[in-house]
């Protein structure tokens, strides 16, 4: 079976499709998105973001860590979690595979199922990545696995599901599954002299979004559950612990839209979630004031910062939670990941809970509003669709 090829915003890209989702994996770089839910339907949902600048011609001699700016849209594979020095060699940016050409290497559909296969060599580290991407059909969901072989060392790993955001203000509710440890990033991102404005203080623990502390002294604390909020670039981070078998979850509803975006992981393999809230708040090129997205990162690592903060002891560490991978030439690595869509009932406000039955789980909002999804969310610890 081919997968089909069409360039959109200026990336050309494969793709599949279900009886319910259509996705576009673009050929550079490996990034998902758009991704068309309940394509069978009257209203269909794309909640992924694709950057403003992509008919731009980019930069000459951009820096590595720069060059997923060329593509950046929807999810992708940061490997290693923005960069660091690997032996002699400086790897910028979110890794090799969130900017270098993959491979195609299968589509084939199965019964119900139709599953995409791309694969990377990669040279910092060294070793070969294997992208698989599933469809479903009757379900809204996104199933992906990345396979890591031949890879020796310790390092951050991490997925970059980026959401679009509407033009109002707290519109979009976030929550996720209880957490051992909230974090703003450590190092202080608000320079305005390089064209960055953040609201949140560096360097402080938090127990709740909604009280998360601040640059300011009125208010002295934030409610990082609503989006967007204009005018600022915020990095935080929450630390997941595993819990019986069960998945953690990161919800954001669009209170106006009526659906909810979700994605499901094994706490154990990916405990860390970085929330990267990038809402007109960078003015540098090729931001320019013009990027409106919600960054919600599911990974191991220590929230944004890099190789040698992941490695190094650190908060999340002293608690034991993993902060890097251990990779090893001798094993594959296998990392399984969800990301759904689910159409919600008026009045579904924030996601409160999330319930785990066979085949399903059932979101339940903080005013009470129930939706349930179909969703094979046992994937995650067997790795099979």
């Amino acid at each position: 079976m081919k997968a089909k090829v069409k360039t959109i915003a200026g990336q050309p890209s494969w793709i599949i499709a279900s009886n319910t989702v259509e996705l576009a994996l673009t050929q550079k770089a490996g990034h998902l998105a758009p991704v068309t839910f309940y394509r069978d339907g009257a209203k269909a949902i794309q909640p992924y973001h694709i950057t403003p600048w992509q008919y731009e011609k980019p930069a000459p001699n951009i820096d590595p860590s720069e060059k997923v700016l060329e593509v950046l849209r929807g999810d992708f594979l940061c490997f290693p979690f923005c960069g660091g020095k690997i032996g002699n060699v400086q790897v910028g940016g979110h890794g090799q595979p969130s900017f270098d050409p993959w491979t195609l290497a299968s589509v084939e559909k199965v019964g119900t199922k139709t599953v995409l296969n791309a694969t990377m060599k990669m040279s910092a580290p060294k070793g070969k990545v294997t992208k698989m991407l599933a469809l479903v059909d009757g379900h809204n969901v996104v199933y992906n696995t990345h396979t890591l072989e031949g890879f020796t060392g310790r390092f951050p790993i991490s997925h970059h599901a980026t959401l679009r955001m509407p033009e109002e203000q707290f519109t979009v509710n976030v929550s996720t599954s209880p957490f051992a440890l909230g974090e703003t990033f450590p190092v202080d991102t608000n320079v305005p002299a390089a064209g960055t404005y953040s609201s949140t203080l560096y360097g402080q623990k938090f127990k709740a979004l909604d009280k998360v502390p601040t640059l300011f002294k009125n208010p002295a604390t934030a409610d990082l559950t609503a989006y967007p909020r204009m005018g600022y670039c915020d990095i935080i981070g929450v630390f997941h612990k595993p819990k019986g078998g069960l998945p953690a979850w990161t919800a954001a509803v669009y209170t106006k839209e009526g659906f909810l975006w979700f994605s499901l992981k094994d706490p154990a393999v990916l405990p860390c979630m970085n929330l990267w809230a990038e809402s007109r708040g960078r003015w540098n090129s090729p931001w320019c004031g013009r990027n409106n997205c919600l960054g919600l990162e599911d990974g191991v690592s220590y929230m944004a910062t890099g190789i040698d903060y992941a490695v190094s002891p650190n908060s999340a560490s002293k608690l034991g939670i993993p902060t890097f991978a251990t990779l090893s030439p001798k094993k594959p690595t296998a990392i399984h990941y969800i990301q759904g869509v689910l159409k919600t009932p008026k009045g579904f406000d924030r996601v409160a809970k999330a319930d785990f039955t066979n085949g399903a789980v059932t979101f339940t909002s903080d005013s009470g509003k129930k939706a349930t999804a179909a969703v094979n969310w046992e994937f995650l610890f067997s790795g099979q669709v």
